[in-house]
């Protein structure tokens, strides 16, 4: 899919919307008249909403679809029961790489619904139909439906002027109708701050969207694009698929082994990630926080004593903490600890920056 358009594009356009490819998808960077920082601090303090239908959206059903999904999925869905979702991995069955990190929505024992990032979409559908037994079915539903990340502390508040359901705990969703369209909300998000994600019909995605904009006026909601998207979740230490997740990235190395159900008897990736774990990995990914007057980037070489021992996978300005901070794969073998002191190239010159533990902000999300 390529210069594919969200459902909501003209509003967009109307907002004056700056746009980037992202994905395969044309999405909004930022808006006129807010830009990253407004529309960051608009989360943090009030209420943001964010265009995320270039998300994908995959069905999985069929007698025992959830079972299936367990045994290919990193994550152990018996853990949670109906009505609630799951952070889980798409792992590669060989080399225990993050092929994409995905949210599962189980409906039960025959359904569950996949929200994977927009570029990986049609490759985890291929590898779970490749792998799925008759009466099982894979539908990809990438176009059917948008999404809405409704983010912040008066998140709750918007959606109860809305009449949608807003009691129901984190990591759970519960059906609803808003603007005479039948969606789903559910409690999650990429931001840290207390927020919902409003899974909606693509036909009925204007009414929603203009349902929220008019209720979110006393709220202080602002639109919020991509740019704002990433500084919030960098400050949380939430990866990124593609580059603090990747085929190249095991969840070993990226601490997410707390996704992985380690006692279950099958899921791709299986044997190549209990291997790994025993052994310990070879890096690691850690925080970092400038020192020095610095903003990391992507692809920085991280330094001590003079020689690499890492690089720089995601990095940008806190507007939070208004100080540089990023994550990075940091050799195991290097012997960092919290605490100690490492150097970053930034576009040649060293920068200090400090080893911390992520999140960089104090979370609120539940």
């Amino acid at each position: 899919m390529t210069d594919a358009r969200s459902p909501l594009h003209e509003r967009h356009v109307d907002l004056g919307a700056k746009f980037a490819p992202f994905g395969g998808w044309t999405m909004p960077l930022e808006y006129a008249g807010g830009g990253v920082l407004r529309e960051h601090a608009a989360v943090r303090t009030e209420v943001g909403v964010f265009d995320v239908s270039h998300l994908g959206k995959i069905r999985v059903s069929g007698a025992g679809a959830a079972g299936f999904v367990n045994a290919c999925l990193s994550n152990d869905l018996r853990r949670i029961g109906p009505g609630q979702a799951q952070y889980t991995l798409c792992c590669d069955a060989g080399t225990g790489g993050v092929i994409d990190d995905i949210i599962a929505y189980l409906y039960g024992d025959d359904h569950v619904f996949l929200i994977p990032n927009a570029a990986n979409t049609a490759e985890v559908a291929r590898r779970l139909r490749a792998a799925a037994p008759d009466g099982i079915t894979i539908a990809d539903e990438h176009a059917g439906h948008a999404v809405l990340a409704v983010q912040g502390p008066r998140s709750a508040a918007l959606l109860d002027r809305l009449g949608l359901p807003t009691g129901h705990g984190y990591m759970s969703f519960s059906p609803a109708t808003l603007a005479g369209a039948e969606l789903v909300v559910c409690r999650t998000g990429y931001t840290g701050e207390h927020g919902y994600e409003l899974v909606v019909p693509a036909a009925d995605a204007l009414g929603v969207w203009d349902a929220l904009m008019k209720a979110g006026t006393e709220f202080g909601l602002r639109p919020c694009g991509l740019g704002a998207r990433d500084t919030l979740r960098t400050e949380m230490g939430y990866p990124l698929h593609g580059q603090d997740l990747s085929p190249e990235i095991t969840p070993v190395q990226a601490r997410s082994g707390w996704a992985v159900g380690w006692d279950k008897p099958a899921f791709w990736g299986r044997d190549a990630l209990l291997a790994e774990k025993a052994a310990g990995p070879r890096r690691t990914l850690r925080g970092l926080e400038a020192v020095d007057r610095a903003i990391p980037r992507p692809g920085m070489a991280v330094l001590s004593g003079g020689v690499e021992v890492g690089r720089i996978t995601s990095g940008t300005f806190s507007p939070t903490r208004k100080v540089g901070i990023a994550l990075a794969l940091l050799e195991t073998a290097a012997g960092l600890a919290e605490g100690d002191q490492v150097e970053v190239d930034v576009r040649g010159r060293r920068c200090a920056m400090r080893v911390v533990r992520p999140p960089f902000v104090r979370p609120s999300v539940r």
